[in-house]
């Protein structure tokens, strides 16, 4: 060891003899801070400042003017706005809830000790694993009216005599939406739910049964009360990715058809790159980032409030 790396060595040592265990950890994490701040913070204060300006990048020769807070009312007096947003809260309360329940399934299931449950459990990871792009072309062909895997199968079954347009009408459309993402982000509830149910000690499940409990009461009165943190969590972090949808969205139907799945993400995208409204855009990203922060505040105050109980 050379004298630069034994003196580095000694004087690491000394730092952590003297500071207090609090003082130690903020000094190991002040790197990661310093990154996220570069990575997410500086990011967010520019789309800010860009938000309070009027910059039009199909006209370059009028520059940017400082509008203050001009954008933000724009958008919310708009009624496509707010249609966005409601769309937006469809597709999150819908997928998530059907995410939740089918999650909760499958983590009951795989709690269980059977045979091939290793192979079960690598299958069931398969849609989580690809990219979202890649399973929007997946359900894109499926749904495909002239062509696809689904108007096949009915046909050969003799349910339908003329194809279905799946991502053609409005009212099917979203739904079609959603059930992409539900197929692709099922596994990762389950994953989060399972990682709750494991730590459940098999004494509760007997103490159960001992008292005549069968499988729906020891889920009810034993699963889900100490599922409760683990399944909050997961909502979270679902709530939260389902609200900034765009990738399926726009692989899918690209927001129609007449707008039926134009998710506020997606009209985000159209404002600042089709339309070239760039401090709109921006301001409506931020509207859309605001949304999000307070669900997860509501969200984390549930969570406090439920393990605290």
């Amino acid at each position: 060891m050379s004298s630069v790396a034994r003196g580095l060595d000694s004087r690491s040592k000394r730092l952590a003899r003297e500071c207090s265990p609090r003082t130690l950890g903020v000094l190991m994490v002040l790197p990661s801070l310093g990154m996220i701040a570069l990575v997410l913070l500086a990011p967010l204060v520019g789309a800010l400042w860009l938000s309070l300006q009027q910059w039009h990048l199909a006209e370059p020769h009028q520059g940017r003017s400082f509008v203050g807070l001009s954008n933000y009312a724009q958008a919310l007096s708009s009624g496509e706005i707010w249609r966005a947003f409601g769309r937006t809260g469809y597709f999150t309360v819908v997928s998530v809830s059907l995410e939740l329940v089918f999650g909760l399934c499958g983590a009951v299931l795989l709690n269980e000790v059977f045979r091939g449950r290793g192979l079960f459990r690598a299958m069931l990871l398969a849609p989580w694993a690809l990219l979202t792009i890649t399973n929007g072309l997946i359900w894109r062909w499926m749904l495909n009216a002239d062509h696809g895997l689904v108007n096949g199968v009915l046909a050969r079954l003799g349910m339908g005599d003329e194809p279905i347009l799946w991502l053609g009408r409005p009212a099917l459309a979203m739904h079609m939406v959603i059930l992409a993402d539900v197929w692709k982000m099922t596994p990762f509830m389950t994953l989060l739910l399972l990682a709750g149910l494991q730590p459940i000690p098999d004494s509760h499940y007997e103490a159960a049964e001992m008292d005549g409990a069968g499988g729906w009461r020891k889920l009810w009165h034993v699963v889900l009360p100490q599922l409760r943190p683990a399944i909050l969590v997961a909502v979270v972090l679902r709530t939260m990715g389902a609200f900034k949808v765009f990738d399926i969205v726009y692989v899918l139907t690209g927001g129609g058809p007449a707008d039926s799945t134009n998710v506020i993400a997606m009209r985000t995208y159209r404002e600042a790159f089709r339309y070239f409204h760039v401090g709109y855009g921006a301001a409506l990203s931020w509207l859309m980032t605001v949304a999000i922060m307070l669900l997860a505040v509501i969200y984390i105050r549930l969570i406090g409030f439920k393990v605290d109980t």
